[in-house]
């Protein structure tokens, strides 16, 4: 894609706009044909299962990996000058809002990403869970929470004002992300196989890692050419989500990459239901399915915003360029939704079952 041209033509906010509504489409088509969920592969790990939500979710995150390394590799991005890592990292706010943000999604049955896609579906349980996680991080980010997220992110915050590369940190070698990234696919392939998922069902789980590349790739391309500052980034939703609701609330909203991505994800998410013939109104199931989801949307919210990323920002796109709040904010995300889901979900079923 000739970046420059696009932004003689569109001009530079545009340009980011429509770099996210690529980012987000092509992330929207292959979330919903390859139901990628974080939150139910930690769901699936708890119960002590390697299956098919497992497998999607370690090729989408090693696909993610491999062609961010290799874009790096090639000079198409540079992963220090993305805004994850120009920013000193909370090491408090990795662990506590990723302990959070994994409460929330299970108690949503689903991570913010999988909200927005599932809404695009017709599911109403999931439109109205992701407004009031929108509301709550943007309350995280400037309104009545954000100063109980700025202190718990100052408890413990990396030196230096920058966030910490674990491959720079660890004095690996340039390639060594590629490689890690490839043994994990060849893994993912593994337990692909064992679970007998199909060649489709691979390669729209890749195409959600490959969005997460576009977007890494066209932001740094953008920044380039541009002559005012531009943000490096790619696929994350608390923030967006945020800075969408924003946009249509205030007056003379400014254009950016997010305010292009959350509505590309709901397009394609969208139009990949559409042809599959899988559009269908779905609602909550009782008012304490309601009072749960609303509850978990609350938690994702602000512990997403707290973690610095979703399970998307934090957990794919972060990891990919390995931020190492990123990282940690990751693994504290599988240990809060698996604790949730023994004390809550498996738990309440024995129970139910006595």
């Amino acid at each position: 894609m000739d970046i420059l041209g696009v932004v003689e033509w569109a001009g530079e906010a545009r340009a980011a706009a429509l770099f996210g509504l690529i980012t987000g489409i092509i992330f929207g088509v292959a979330a919903q044909r390859s139901s990628f969920c974080l939150r139910a592969a930690t769901v699936e790990f708890a119960r002590g299962q390697l299956g098919r939500r497992v497998s999607v979710w370690l090729l989408t995150f090693s696909t993610a990996v491999v062609w961010v390394q290799g874009a790096q590799l090639l000079g198409l991005m540079r992963s220090e000058d993305a805004r994850m890592m120009a920013v000193t990292g909370s090491w408090s706010g990795a662990i506590i809002g990723g302990l959070v943000f994994g409460v929330g999604m299970v108690l949503a049955r689903g991570c913010s990403g999988r909200l927005l896609v599932l809404a695009a579906t017709g599911n109403l349980r999931s439109v109205v869970s992701g407004l009031i996680f929108a509301v709550v991080a943007q309350m995280s980010l400037h309104g009545w929470l954000s100063p109980l997220r700025n202190r718990l992110a100052a408890l413990w915050t990396t030196s230096g004002g920058r966030n910490v590369n674990l491959i720079d940190a660890l004095h690996l070698p340039a390639a060594t992300g590629l490689v890690l990234g490839l043994a994990v696919a060849a893994l993912a392939l593994v337990l692909s196989y064992k679970n007998r998922i199909g060649p489709r069902v691979l390669i729209f789980a890749s195409g959600v890692g490959f969005a997460v590349a576009v977007g890494w790739v066209l932001t740094y391309g953008l920044a380039q050419v541009s002559f005012e500052p531009v943000q490096i980034e790619s696929a994350t939703f608390t923030g967006p989500s945020a800075n969408t609701l924003m946009f249509f609330l205030k007056e003379n909203p400014v254009l950016e990459f997010d305010v292009g991505l959350v509505p590309g994800v709901f397009i394609g998410a969208f139009v990949a239901a559409a042809l599959a013939r899988e559009l269908k109104f779905q609602g909550f199931q009782d008012a304490d399915n309601m009072k749960r989801s609303m509850l978990g949307a609350t938690l994702m919210g602000f512990g997403g915003m707290l973690a610095g990323g979703c399970a998307i920002g934090a957990g794919v796109t972060g990891g990919s360029i390995f931020v190492a709040t990123a990282w940690l904010a990751l693994f504290c995300m599988w240990i809060g939704a698996m604790a949730t889901d023994f004390l809550v979900d498996q738990v309440g079923a024995r129970r139910a079952a006595a």
